[in-house]
């Protein structure tokens, strides 16, 4: 008998929530296999070096086909599913190959606009992304992913080993496993890297080994999180947040071809950089210079005129230091000189960051020369530390005694729900602001797994949701029910709450696109929803809505249940055909 496959929201019963990862291979040493012509790459990840492994596969049957998108082809690619984790909760992946599979160094800006587009196709299809690629030049792309990323609010891990899966000694089991389980499970919405059971901020990283396991640092940042043998220790502080109310959106393209890397090394001829800053076309240099930002001046500062002179014709020139740790500093002379000339000084960016910055900043059609130099010296996506004067006292503290009495984080998170679902927004925000430094309030699920957002979407008033938006709240974590803030507050009839989600780029989740289509059908087939000639209905407003403009007061309001379900509005007292579906809100055919 042949194997049954299930499509999607069919699948194996399990008593554990289940979160979707896709995983983008593009090549590199973690699928190679040996040849007669050495290591090369081998297809088939998925079924050859993840399906015989238990950590990878709890074979529960029956295989299930997940859809993804690729140069906008639909696809049905295979999955399989990890066992329950620490954190009570299945992994589903699928692999999405690219073709031909490369070797890292031989990627370009052109690989990165295709993963970068491969995430924005499936974006509104999976939880978070892991990215397989070459280590070689692996801090590259994942500098350049997190700068044409932006407004991301899913993780995207990269990660790849030093040696081949298949090898018998190896990192990429953990490498892998360590990636799947962060992205399935921690919304982190940063580009990350993944490696030796540690995960750093992308734009932030460097290759340090070429054969130690250990083979990345981010020498000036603090990783974002550790796995250990108790799990996985995140140091949520350092975790960026969104600031601002945006969509998921991508760049497709970054100026690669005009900018140019220089080391300065003792006794380098000012012709020398001459002819290097006189390449036809050239936009951008990164000058890599001793210690804090130094370099010679040349006889009678001849090497910093030929700077000058470029810096004049227009040319971006960025400083960032030859070290591992520290930054460019305008301390001592070569470098107070080099600012004089006009050259931007990095900080403690990488050279890959700043290459990949810079080429960004390039790529952006409205940004004049000195906007690309102001945006250089500040961070956009957390890739630099930004100076600030130091501070000599206790900062003043703004908790009124209502979020003083509060003992715990549990009892503030208590509080901060009975404010939301009160409406009380001055309440609401003196206890955010006592939280200003930590963030825990918007990580925090009750018992129904419902986070602040989820409250809010259901709650009477929608500035709320706007401040925890504003304050880089999270508008992607399901509860136990496995429902969306974006399903609630259109269960709700919250309309402005619908609005501001949608902004932040929320969208509904597989299962509920396919609940909203079912439920539409039925409301139509008994006479509930009058559907537009064009048959391109779309949005059902709130049949308790309708029931009050019909002059029925006594509607009960939606309450999120003990298991994070909304219960379904009862549809006896409507009339058939009150409620209109309009098909100029929102599409419900469109991929999710």
């Amino acid at each position: 008998m042949g194997q049954v496959t299930f499509m999607e929201r069919d699948g194996p019963e399990s008593h554990y929530p289940e979160s979707r990862v896709l995983i983008i291979m593009t090549g590199g040493t973690i699928c190679m296999q040996p040849s007669a012509d050495g290591l090369v790459p081998m297809t088939g990840f998925l079924q050859n070096a993840m399906a015989p492994r238990p950590s990878f596969n709890d074979s529960s049957a029956p295989a299930v086909k997940i859809n993804a998108f690729q140069n906008g082809v639909k696809m049905h690619l295979d999955s399989l599913r990890t066992p329950p984790s620490a954190y009570s909760r299945h992994i589903r992946y699928g692999i999405l190959e690219f073709y031909p599979l490369l070797d890292s160094s031989s990627i370009s800006s052109i690989g990165w606009t295709e993963v970068a587009m491969t995430i924005k196709e499936n974006y509104h299809l999976f939880d978070g992304f892991v990215v397989l690629h070459g280590t070689d030049s692996l801090a590259y792309t994942a500098s350049a992913l997190s700068f044409m990323m932006s407004d991301l609010g899913k993780p995207v891990i990269l990660t790849g080993s030093q040696a081949s899966i298949f090898a018998l000694q190896s990192d990429a089991v953990d490498n892998l496993l360590g990636s799947l389980i962060i992205a399935g499970t921690f919304v982190i919405p940063e580009v990350c890297l993944f490696f030796s059971h540690t995960l750093f901020r992308g734009n932030r990283t460097t290759k340090v080994s070429a054969s130690s396991f250990e083979a990345f640092d981010s020498p000036n940042c603090d990783p974002l999180a550790k796995v250990t043998s108790l799990g996985v220790d995140v140091n949520w502080s350092l975790v960026r947040r969104p600031t601002r109310i945006a969509e998921f959106q991508v760049t497709k393209y970054l100026d690669t071809a005009h900018v140019a890397c220089l080391r300065i090394f003792p006794g380098i001829k000012p012709e020398m950089v001459d002819s290097v800053l006189r390449v036809p076309n050239l936009r951008g240099l990164i000058l890599e210079t001793f210690g804090m930002g130094n370099a010679p001046g040349g006889v009678d500062g001849s090497l910093t005129k030929v700077i000058k002179e470029a810096v004049d014709r227009g040319i971006v020139i960025v400083n960032v230091s030859q070290c591992t740790n520290g930054f460019v500093s305008p301390l001592y002379a070569p470098g107070t000189a080099l600012g004089r000339a006009g050259v931007v000084f990095g900080h403690d960016l990488t050279t890959e960051g700043a290459l990949t910055k810079l080429s960004y900043l390039l790529a952006l059609p409205d940004l004049e020369y000195k906007e690309v130099t102001a945006q250089m010296a500040r961070s956009l996506r957390g890739e630099m530390t930004e100076m600030t004067l130091p501070s000599f006292s206790h900062p003043a503290g703004s908790i009124d005694s209502a979020v003083a009495r509060l003992t715990s984080a549990e009892s503030a998170f208590t509080a901060l729900g009975y404010a939301i679902r009160n409406g009380d927004l001055r309440t609401v925000r003196e206890i955010l602001e006592g939280d200003e430094f930590n963030h825990q309030l918007l990580k925090k699920a009750d018992y129904a797994g419902n986070t602040a957002v989820h409250l809010a979407a259901v709650g009477p008033q929608p500035q709320v949701m706007h401040d925890l938006l504003m304050r880089g709240a999270s508008v992607h974590p399901r509860n136990r029910a496995n429902n969306t803030p974006l399903y609630l507050a259109e269960k709700m009839g919250n309309d402005e709450c619908v609005r501001l989600l949608r902004e932040a780029g929320a969208h509904l989740w597989v299962a509920e696109s396919l609940a909203k289509t079912s439920e539409m059908g039925d409301l139509a087939s008994n006479g509930f929803v009058e559907v537009d000639s064009d048959g391109g209905a779309e949005r059902i407003e709130s049949i308790a809505s309708a029931s009050v403009a019909d002059g029925e007061t006594d509607t009960p309001a939606i309450e999120v249940m003990a298991d994070g379900r909304v219960p379904n509005i009862s549809t006896e007292s409507v009339k058939p055909k009150q409620v209109i579906a309009s098909a100029s809100d929102h599409n419900l055919g469109r991929a999710m």
